[in-house]
């Protein structure tokens, strides 16, 4: 009996009226995939994300190969609030290229994005489920609440700091800016995390694209993960679908590692692409945010109500008690 009552006040405490913001106690970054989470990494928190790959790359109608290596390199930080986060994206690119004609190689910045991100929507912001004390299946049951997505909003600017050296034949070049647009959403469901990207792409140009992307996670314990992707690209120059697979180690609680390999499925052009990558994340500064959860209105009521029941009971009973004391004593 001391045991049963031991563990519901344990529950009883574990069940807090707040619940903590979107920092993680360990680095969460957007390494080794291509999407990006709808969660930012925090107020004051710094990170940046290092990869380095190597590719293939051949194209059967314009016999066309080229292969090279490049870096990645992003930059997170948030600011002003808690939901934002401001991105820079860099990727530098060397490759060697043969075409009829033409032979050579260059180098350059392949692509440079300066943008922002914002969580519209969280929904397990100010809610806790309530546990069920007297049931463990009750409290492992299946939950729909996971269906519903984590929402976040992107919007940046890319800059063409490569004078076009990258575009391949009877491409158009990059105009010298254009938009970036995204849509970030995010589910949770146990070990398994789903990201799903929307992205409008350079639509005030003739390269205009609407892609996507679709990544699942799963945790293998609290060190390793792996993951599975879906790139898509559909534009009016370009169309393709690449998959990606690979893994991250959790070296310590601001620092991981990963590795990652890629193909897509045509030959116009094939594609061939693996990696390494380094994340790591400054959080001295960090003050933990809690969120109040909001009152249950309808516990208050009935709670109202028997508080008044109660209250009436005493009036009554005081009075009785009044009347009994006032009354003579007879003999």
């Amino acid at each position: 009996m001391f045991k049963i009552k031991s563990l519901l006040l344990v529950s009883l405490l574990l069940y807090s009226t707040a619940h903590f913001a979107q920092f993680t106690d360990v680095i969460n970054s957007n390494r080794p995939g291509e999407s990006m989470a709808a969660f930012s990494v925090g107020k004051t928190v710094f990170q940046a994300e290092l990869g380095m790959y190597g590719f293939k790359e051949k194209h059967e109608l314009m016999n066309y190969e080229a292969n090279g290596f490049g870096n990645n390199l992003d930059f997170r930080y948030g600011a002003f609030l808690e939901q934002l986060e401001f991105i820079v994206n860099l990727q530098y690119q060397y490759e060697n290229y043969s075409a009829p004609l033409l032979n050579g190689n260059q180098s350059g910045f392949k692509k440079t994005i300066i943008g922002a991100k914002f969580l519209v929507y969280d929904p397990i912001k100010k809610y806790i489920e309530k546990p069920n004390l007297y049931s463990w299946k009750a409290n492992h049951k299946f939950s729909y609440r996971q269906f519903i997505p984590a929402v976040g909003v992107y919007a940046g600017l890319n800059i063409n700091l490569s004078d076009n050296i990258f575009i391949r034949p009877q491409i158009p070049n990059d105009p010298n800016i254009s938009p970036r647009f995204m849509v970030l959403t995010q589910n949770q469901f146990g070990k398994f995390v789903l990201c799903t990207n929307i992205i409008l792409d350079k639509f005030s140009s003739e390269k205009q694209s609407i892609d996507y992307v679709v990544t699942l996670t799963r945790g293998f314990n609290s060190r390793w993960s792996g993951f599975l992707e879906n790139q898509g690209f559909n534009g009016k120059y370009y169309s393709d679908a690449i998959f990606r697979t690979g893994a991250a180690f959790l070296v310590k609680q601001n620092v991981q590692i990963d590795a990652s390999i890629g193909a897509n499925y045509k030959d116009t052009p094939s594609v061939l692409a693996g990696g390494v990558g380094l994340s790591w994340r400054f959080d001295k500064n960090y003050s933990e945010v809690l969120y109040r959860i909001p009152k249950d209105k309808n516990k208050d009521k009935k709670k109202s109500k028997a508080d008044k029941k109660k209250d009436k009971k005493k009036e009554k009973d005081k009075k009785r008690l009044d009347e009994i004391e006032s009354t003579p004593l007879q003999p």
